[in-house]
C-alpha cells in the first residue's frame, strides 16, 4: 500500500492524454452488411420517447399505426409484427423492436405506397394530442441506423443528424386562435448508399422525412396526389357530439369538446410512405456515425476548458498535499518530532517516579503543559499513534460498503475503458448497460475479497454473515427500489417497465452468479489473505478526543470537502444530463473527454481526502475511518443538489411518474458515485496514514 501511485505524475498525464483523444478510435459495428440491386433491407420499428417526459411507449402500442400484418417481406422468415431479440442493455432502456410491414429494396424507389388506413376513437384522438403536445419522435431502425431528422447549419455549410422524426406537430389556428394537432402520416424515406469495394452497396444515412396530409387529399390507391406538394394536414380531431354532451351535462351552458366519451365517432388516417436511394460518395461507411455526433464537435473547445479546469483544481491540491507531506509530516519525523516525543515520555515518567526533583511541582506541571502543547503545535497527529488504528464503530457495515465501492471502481473503469477503444459505442445499441451489468456481476469477486480482508483486519469472526451483508445489501437495495419504481411504469402500460421475466432473470443473475462469486472472494480474503498490517500498536484504553471546531464536525466537514470534486466535475456534468434527460435523441459520445475528467477527479477525491485527514489527524481527532469513506463520497451530496437545480431550471418534466422517475434514479445515481469516490477516499486515507505512522517509531 502506501501513496507511491500519486508520485507517478507522468503515468498519470500519459493516461489523461490517451483518454482525452480516444474518442477519435470508433468501432462501428462488427460486420459490414453489403446489399445487392433489389435486395430487401429490413425497417425495423422501436418506440416514441420524449424529452419532456420519462415514459416510452412502444411503436405498435400506438392506435394511429399500421398494426402488423403478420405478412413475410423480401425473403425474411419473420413476419410483420415479430419481436427481434434484443440484449439486457435494450430492454432496460426501454426498447421494444420488431419488424414491420415497410418494404425497402435496395436502389427501388417508390413515389407512394399506401399502408393501411387506421381508425381511432375519441381517447385515442385524445392521447395522441397528449402525445404531440408532450413532443414524442418516433424511432425507427434501418441496417442498425436509427432514422434521423436532417438539419443544416445556418451557413448551410454542415449537416447533422437528430435520431427519431416527430409523431406530429401543433400549431395556432388563424381562424379562432385556438391549438391544433396534426399526426404526421406520410413517411419520406431517404437511404442513402455508397459502393463497396469488395462488391455490393453499403447503407452511410437513413433519414426520415414526416409529413400530415389530409384524409380528403387520398385516392382510391390510398395515396395522394403529388405527393411532395403542400397539403393541408391531418388534424387531431373529431366534432364533439353535442347531443350526447347535452344528455351528459343538462342545463349547462358550456359543453367541454374535450370531454373523455365514446359514442362510437372515429378519425380515419390514412399511412402512406415513399422511398427514395441516394447515392453518397462523402460519407464512408466506418464514418456513418459521425453525423450523429456533429453537434457534439462544435462542444470540443467547452470540453478541454472542463479538462483544463479539473487539472487547475487537482494541481492546486497536489501542491497542498505535497507540503503536507515534505515540509510538515517529514519536518515532525525528521526534525523536532520524534525528540518531542521521546522528551514528554521522560517528564512523564520522571514526575511518576518523582525523579524530577529540582524544581517545585508547580514549577514541574507547567513545565509539561508547555511541552504537551509545543507538542500539539508542532506534531499533533503523532499523539494519536495508539489509536489511529482502533476499530471503528459499526465496522460491520463498513467492510461490505468498501467491497461494493470495489466493485463499482472495477466496473466503471471497464466501462470507460471500453467506451474509449470504441469497443462499446452506439452501433452495439444497449451495449454499455448490458457490458456494465455483466462487469458488476463478475466483480462481485473483487467485492467479497476486498470485504472479507477488511473484515478480518477489524477483527470480526462471523465472515458468512459479512458476506451475505457484501452480497444482498447494495444490489438489493437497488432492485428494490427499481421494482418499486416499475411498478409505477406498469401502471402506465409504458415500455420503459421492465418485463416480468427480466426481472425474473436479473434476480437469478444476481443470486446465482455474483453471490456465489461474492462468497468465493470472501472465503479467500478472510481465510486465506492476511489481515491488513497496521505499523503501530493500540492501546487498551481510548484516547480522549478534544472538543472539535465546527468546520471539522462530520456533517460540515463532509459537505465542505466535497466541493472541490464537485468543481472538477460539474462542468462535464452540463453534457452529460443534456444528453441523458433532454436531448434523448442524441449520443453521449466523448467517453474519451469523460475517462480524463474521471481520472482527475479520482486525484482530487484522493487529494482532498488526504488534506481533511491530516487536519483531522492534527486535531487529536483519530475516528477516521467512515470520516475518510465520507469526506471521499461528499461530493455526491453536491451532484444531487445540482440534479435539483437541473430539474428546475433545465428541464420541462411533466407528469407525477416522470418526474418520480427522475428524482428516484438521479439519487440512486448518486448514491453509486458517492459509494464509489467513498472507497477511494478511504483507501487514499488508509493509504496515507499508514505512510506516516510507519516512519514514527514509537513504544
Amino acid at each position: 500500500m502506501g501513496l507511491r501511485w500519486l508520485s507517478c505524475p507522468h503515468i498519470w498525464l500519459l493516461w489523461i492524454l490517451f483518454a482525452s483523444c480516444s474518442y477519435a478510435f470508433y468501432l462501428p459495428g462488427y460486420s459490414v452488411k453489403r446489399y445487392n440491386d433489389d435486395e430487401s433491407i429490413p425497417l425495423l420499428v422501436n418506440k416514441i420517447f420524449s424529452d419532456h417526459t420519462q415514459l416510452q411507449y412502444a411503436y405498435f402500442d400506438l392506435p394511429f399505426v399500421c398494426p402488423p400484418s403478420g405478412r413475410t417481406h423480401g425473403g425474411s422468415p419473420f413476419g410483420a409484427g415479430q419481436s427481434v431479440s434484443q440484449n439486457l442493455g435494450e430492454i432496460l432502456r426501454g426498447d421494444r423492436i420488431m419488424t414491420s410491414d415497410f418494404e425497402l429494396h435496395m436502389g427501388k424507389n417508390v413515389e407512394c405506397q399506401a399502408l393501411c388506413t387506421a381508425e381511432v376513437g375519441r381517447k385515442d384522438v385524445k392521447w395522441g394530442r397528449q402525445l404531440i403536445r408532450e413532443g414524442y419522435v418516433v424511432e425507427w431502425i434501418a441496417d442498425n441506423l436509427p432514422g434521423a431528422t436532417s438539419f443544416v447549419t445556418v451557413d448551410r455549410r454542415r449537416k447533422y443528424y437528430a435520431s427519431g422524426f416527430k409523431l406530429g406537430y401543433q400549431e395556432f389556428s388563424p381562424i379562432d386562435g385556438k391549438q391544433r394537432y396534426y399526426i404526421n402520416n406520410h413517411f419520406t424515406i431517404v437511404i442513402r448508399w455508397r459502393s463497396a469495394p469488395e462488391g455490393g452497396k453499403v447503407v452511410v444515412g437513413f433519414e426520415v422525412f414526416p409529413k400530415s396530409i389530409r384524409a380528403q387529399d387520398h385516392g382510391a390507391d390510398g395515396c395522394p396526389e403529388h405527393v411532395h406538394e403542400e397539403h393541408e394536414g391531418l388534424e387531431l380531431y373529431i366534432p364533439p357530439n353535442l347531443e350526447h354532451l347535452r344528455q351528459k351535462y343538462p342545463g349547462s351552458s358550456y359543453l367541454p369538446e374535450d370531454d373523455d366519451y365514446d359514442d362510437g365517432a372515429t378519425l380515419k388516417i390514412p399511412i402512406t410512405y415513399s422511398v427514395y436511394f441516394k447515392e453518397d460518395n462523402s460519407i464512408e461507411w466506418s464514418n456513418r456515425w459521425d453525423l450523429y455526433f456533429s453537434k457534439q464537435d462544435d462542444s470540443s473547445m467547452t470540453h478541454w476548458l472542463a479538462v483544463l479546469n479539473s487539472l487547475t483544481i487537482s494541481g492546486v491540491l497536489g501542491v497542498a498535499v505535497y507540503v503536507i507531506w515534505t515540509r510538515t509530516i517529514q519536518g515532525d519525523i525528521k526534525g523536532r518530532g520524534d525528540g518531542a516525543m521521546d522528551d514528554r515520555k521522560v517528564r512523564k515518567a520522571g514526575k511518576a517516579e518523582g525523579l524530577l526533583d529540582q524544581t517545585s511541582d508547580v514549577e514541574r506541571e507547567a513545565d509539561i503543559d508547555s511541552d504537551d502543547d509545543g507538542m500539539d503545535d508542532v506534531s499533533g497527529w503523532k499523539l494519536l499513534h495508539a489509536d489511529v488504528f482502533r476499530v471503528p464503530n459499526f465496522s460491520g457495515l463498513l467492510a461490505p460498503l468498501v467491497g461494493s465501492g470495489m466493485q463499482l471502481l472495477f466496473m466503471t473503469s471497464g466501462l470507460l475503458l471500453l467506451s474509449c477503444l470504441g469497443i462499446l459505442n452506439p452501433s452495439y445499441r444497449g451495449g454499455f448497460v448490458s457490458v456494465g451489468t455483466g462487469l458488476f456481476v463478475f466483480a462481485g469477486v473483487f467485492s467479497g475479497y476486498f470485504s472479507g480482508s477488511l473484515y478480518k483486519t477489524f477483527g470480526g469472526k462471523s465472515w458468512r454473515k459479512n458476506m451475505l451483508i457484501t452480497a444482498l445489501l447494495f444490489p438489493g437495495l437497488i432492485f428494490c427500489l427499481v421494482f418499486i419504481l416499475n411498478l409505477f411504469v406498469w401502471a402506465q402500460a409504458s415500455s420503459t417497465a421492465i418485463p416480468f421475466v427480466t426481472l425474473i432473470g436479473i434476480v437469478l443473475l444476481w443470486l446465482l452468479i455474483q453471490v456465489p462469486l461474492v462468497y468465493a472472494g470472501s472465503w479467500y480474503g478472510f481465510t486465506r489473505a492476511k489481515p491488513w498490517e497496521h505499523p503501530t500498536k493500540t492501546s487498551p484504553t481510548p484516547r480522549r478526543i478534544p472538543p472539535q471546531p465546527w468546520y471539522l464536525h462530520n456533517v460540515q466537514r463532509a459537505i465542505i470537502t466535497g466541493l472541490a470534486p464537485f468543481a472538477v466535475l460539474f462542468i462535464e456534468l452540463l453534457f452529460v444530463f443534456k444528453n441523458l434527460w433532454q436531448d434523448k435523441s442524441g449520443y453521449y459520445y466523448v467517453f474519451g473527454f469523460l475517462s480524463a475528467v474521471t481520472t482527475i477527479l479520482v486525484i482530487t477525491v484522493s487529494e482532498v481526502t488526504i488534506i481533511a485527514t491530516y487536519s483531522q489527524l492534527c486535531a487529536e481527532d483519530y475516528q477516521w475511518w467512515w470520516q475518510s469513506f465520507l469526506t471521499g463520497g461528499s461530493s455526491a451530496f453536491w451532484v444531487f443538489a445540482y440534479c435539483i437545480w437541473y430539474y428546475y431550471f433545465h428541464l420541462h418534466i411533466t407528469g407525477f411518474v416522470s418526474s418520480l422517475l427522475f428524482f428516484s434514479y438521479s439519487f440512486l445515481a448518486c448514491a453509486v458515485y458517492g459509494l464509489l469516490t467513498g472507497t477511494v477516499g478511504f483507501l487514499t486515507a488508509y493509504a496515507f496514514i499508514r505512510r506516516i505512522y510507519s516512519s514514527v517509531k514509537v513504544d
